[in-house]
């Protein structure tokens, strides 16, 4: 069985930098081979879940500016699958969730930084999925409840984010985490690992420093997405933990 993941790609150079975080991606990678991955991307935002639909390899989108030239370089072509977006549309369509269908957009770098680290030989069929940021939690989560038992066809469902993402807020020279951005991840690990999932959805009345930490959802719906797909017997725990530039959270679940 496969568990749903929820990871944070944190900076575009996530891509040819090395750090403790992408040693944990590599291993994470040689630990665990679905079948296919379908990633919500917190790049790709759509008022209707918007699913790729396509049997060839992606193109690579370089959906940020300032970056180094060889980012600019790098590929990852994964190969789609009709097969596993056919059916997710179906278990979407049952759920009294409306999607639709796209056949041209590439993988940004919320979805090919972090597969390129699990799995860089890109043999592993991807199906990205649009995120709606404003949504209320609770529908997020239903979204995810839809993608259920996935796991157990050796189907990786991931959501890419991250918790804490505020760019006005990053401190480019500070290497310890901020404690506002520390106590709104306790919150979140503390309020999950208890499965007090109606506190979750109020997380901006009541967690510490939501406003700060979350100022626009995009980033943090992939992890509702990815809790809602879990299973009930499933355990949900930190696999990763760290922060760069002060506050930006590299906080890692599974599920």
């Amino acid at each position: 069985m496969i568990p749903a993941l929820f990871l944070s790609h944190g900076s575009p150079l996530l891509a040819i930098e090395d750090s403790s975080y992408t040693d944990f991606l590599a291993r994470l990678g040689k630990s665990m081979r679905p079948k296919a991955v379908i990633v919500f991307t917190a790049h790709w935002e759509e008022p209707v879940t918007t699913i790729s639909r396509m049997d060839g390899s992606y193109d690579t989108i370089y959906d940020f500016g300032g970056f180094p030239p060889e980012m600019y370089t790098i590929k990852y072509p994964a190969r789609g699958s009709i097969e596993i977006a056919d059916r997710l549309a179906a278990r979407l369509g049952q759920h009294g969730i409306q999607t639709r269908m796209d056949n041209k957009r590439g993988l940004d770098h919320g979805s090919w930084t972090l597969l390129r680290r699990l799995y860089p030989e890109a043999d592993i069929p991807v199906v990205q999925v649009s995120v709606h940021p404003f949504l209320p939690p609770a529908e997020q989560f239903r979204i995810g409840e839809a993608l259920r038992g996935l796991g157990e066809e050796d189907i990786l469902v991931l959501g890419s984010g991250a918790t804490v993402h505020n760019l006005r807020q990053l401190r480019w020279d500070m290497q310890e985490p901020e404690e506002w951005a520390v106590a709104f991840d306790d919150w979140l690990v503390h309020t999950i690992g208890s499965g007090s999932y109606e506190d979750l959805f109020r997380y901006r009345e009541i967690a510490p420093h939501a406003e700060r930490a979350v100022p626009r959802e995009e980033h943090f719906v992939p992890l509702l997405l990815a809790l809602g797909s879990k299973s009930e017997q499933s355990e949900s725990s930190v696999i990763y933990r760290g922060y760069d530039y002060g506050s930006l959270s590299y906080l890692c679940l599974s599920f």
